[in-house]
């Protein structure tokens, strides 16, 4: 199947997003299947387990990572850590 010349621009760009992607996945990365346990993990330590796990979901899919252990560790995971509030508060449990 050849790819029209058209659309070839477009397909490289597509190629190299994808090596990069996959290229800058570090060792607290995962996929969109494993967020759930890696944010039950993250938040088992709060009392307030059910905005944290919410928090953490969200974070978990934009970013695919999550830090290790139940508190801290942020710096860890480049993009989790980045993320703000409107207010400019950290987001990510």
């Amino acid at each position: 199947m050849a790819i029209s010349s058209s659309l070839r621009p477009l397909f490289l760009i597509f190629l190299i997003a994808s090596i990069i992607q996959v290229s800058m996945a570090g060792p607290y990365s995962c996929t969109p299947e494993e967020c759930p346990s890696k944010c039950s993990f993250r938040c088992s330590a709060t009392h307030h387990p059910g905005n944290c796990i919410d928090t953490c979901l969200d974070c978990c899919l934009k970013c695919l990572e999550v830090p290790p252990g139940t508190f801290g560790n942020k710096e860890l995971t480049p993009c989790y850590n980045s993320i703000k509030t409107k207010y400019g508060v950290p987001k990510c449990p």
